[in-house]
């Protein structure tokens, strides 16, 4: 019997604050082993991983399967036509928002992002900034009528976490879970 092929995934990391959370991400699709992850970083992201993390951005594209420029307006994931589940923007900065919100797809974070929303496909911003400005509101609320979903990294201690590992880890949990994707990523609430 053959094996089953993996589901594609998109995966933005856009130049926000906390690019712990796409690492936690990309290390979770690679447990689950289901997942083929296609990788686009923003310049931002990859200067957010070096100051954050104090790691080369080339480290974190190894825990992706395929991984584009995201110069490169011409790559697979700029095209409807290339299947996929959807896309993910881990963290998403309120200016990769904003290109969103407004459909300006100069690079090809924005254009995946685009192309996803325009195929009705499942898109979700994990929109990382505090306080919201009534800018950063519009830009959620033009997403969100789009068919885009926000999934802001929200601190949650109902599973009893124990390390930031923890806390990352249920963020990751439940963008698997707008994609339908079964984890096990955080205890579950069972009342």
């Amino acid at each position: 019997m053959p094996a089953t092929p993996k589901r594609r995934l998109v995966v933005g990391v856009s130049g926000s604050s906390a690019p712990q959370l796409a690492v936690a991400f990309l290390e979770l699709t690679r447990e689950l082993g289901t997942i083929e992850t296609h990788l686009v970083m923003s310049a931002g992201a990859r200067l957010s991983i070096e100051l954050e993390l104090r790691r080369d951005p080339g480290e974190v594209e190894k825990l992706a399967d395929v991984v584009h420029d995201a110069r490169n307006l011409g790559a697979a994931i700029s095209s409807g036509s290339f299947r996929t589940i959807g896309m993910v923007v881990v963290p998403c900065s309120m200016r990769t928002l904003a290109a969103v919100a407004t459909g300006n797809s100069d690079n090809l974070l924005a254009r995946a992002a685009d192309v996803t929303l325009k195929e009705r496909r499942p898109l979700v911003l994990v929109a990382r900034e505090t306080p919201l400005n009534y800018i950063h509101i519009e830009n959620m609320r033009t997403v969100t009528l789009a068919g885009g979903t926000i999934l802001p990294p929200v601190l949650s201690f109902y599973h009893q976490p124990r390390s930031v590992d923890d806390l990352l880890r249920q963020t990751c949990g439940k963008v698997l879970d707008q994609f339908g994707i079964e984890n096990e990523a955080f205890p579950r609430w069972t009342g």
